[in-house]
């Protein structure tokens, strides 16, 4: 039953290649899943190289996929060596980054993996090159042909967070905040801590109001939407409480008391979260039908090439796509959102 995964390096001029070296010298990485590394073999070497470790390439050709085992490599020949310059952004390394998510994609598609691992993509590269979405989320949705609801999902060891809204100005916010929104992001949690294993999760939502609006004092939102919502997800039989003040529900999460916290704006859960441990922090593309994880940081461009990034994030990106990709294998179907 072990899982298959692609890995795929990131964008070239970043720390990817490097992080991706340094997981795979840890042999219980490899004793964890079958994997096959999508990406330019010169990528790959280099990144050995940046880590100072060794790490042995077993060119394989798509037609052998079907029966592959331990650790093999799917040459992609689409960046040549010339056009990497570290720490810059550039229509070469965004166009590599694509065609690697694409090749993974499709192998997942086949049926060949079971979830896909990439390492940190630049945003301003991957658009240069013809992105065309919001993020790489939006872009896997669409590519994949996939309409239902899914969200980034932000994970720091046991600890799951998901969000109302996402990327949009704090103005907008509140207009924005609605009951059918809270339960599809608390649907959201629970789906992704029942493919990560939990078999009972606990979620708590915040409030969007100082105080929780303090019974209306400061706000209307926690009585006329949020509690409406969380009624309405107790009654489902969800194990969900709320909504709780956003200046104390993270320490209920930091003693380990919930297993998910569900915020109502991007920078209430992503501020404590980061605090809490911001280099072993993993996104997960919730709600997708294929297992997609990744270190939540960035491309660290003023430190490519040094061999000083650190790989806790992509450790714990990959120990949580196993677990993901795993449960996918002995359960079958993902189960869609569709509130």
């Amino acid at each position: 039953m072990r899982p298959k995964l692609a890995i795929i390096p990131g964008d070239p001029a970043g720390i990817g290649p490097e992080l991706v070296a340094k997981l795979l010298q840890a042999d219980e990485m490899q004793a964890a899943a079958d994997i096959v590394l999508v990406g330019d073999t010169h990528l790959w070497r280099r990144g050995a190289e940046q880590a100072g470790v060794n790490i042995t390439l077993n060119p394989i050709a798509e037609s052998e996929l079907a029966d592959f085992s331990g650790l093999v490599q799917l040459d992609m020949q689409s960046i040549a060596p010339v056009a990497v310059t570290l720490g810059e952004v550039s229509v070469a390394g965004g166009t590599t980054s694509l065609r690697c998510l694409d090749k993974a994609l499709d192998l997942a598609q086949a049926g060949l993996v079971d979830g896909i691992l990439f390492a940190p993509f630049n945003k301003a590269s991957m658009t240069s090159a013809g992105l065309n979405a919001e993020d790489e989320h939006r872009y896997i949705a669409r590519y994949i042909g996939f309409g239902g609801y899914h969200s980034e999902i932000n994970v720091l060891d046991n600890l799951m967070t998901t969000r109302v809204t996402s990327h949009i100005g704090l103005g907008e916010v509140a207009a924005n905040i609605t009951q059918r929104g809270i339960e599809r992001a608390v649907e959201l949690a629970y789906a992704t801590l029942e493919r990560a294993g939990n078999t009972a999760p606990q979620v708590a939502v915040a409030a969007l109001n100082p105080h929780a609006g303090d019974n209306g004092k400061f706000g209307r939102e926690e009585i006329e939407i949020i509690e409406p919502a969380v009624a309405a997800c107790q009654a489902k039989g969800l194990n969900i409480t709320g909504p709780w003040p956003s200046d104390t529900v993270f320490l209920k999460a930091q003693r380990g008391e919930v297993d998910a916290v569900v915020t109502m704006y991007h920078d209430q859960g992503q501020i404590a979260i980061k605090l809490m441990g911001f280099e072993r922090g993993v996104t997960v593309a919730g709600g997708l039908p294929i297992p997609i994880a990744t270190p939540a940081h960035g491309t660290a461009f003023d430190i490519a090439g040094q061999g000083v990034a650190n790989v806790s994030a992509t450790q714990q990106a990959f120990e949580l796509l196993v677990r993901m990709a795993h449960h996918a294998k002995s359960q079958g179907a993902f189960k869609e959102i569709t509130l």
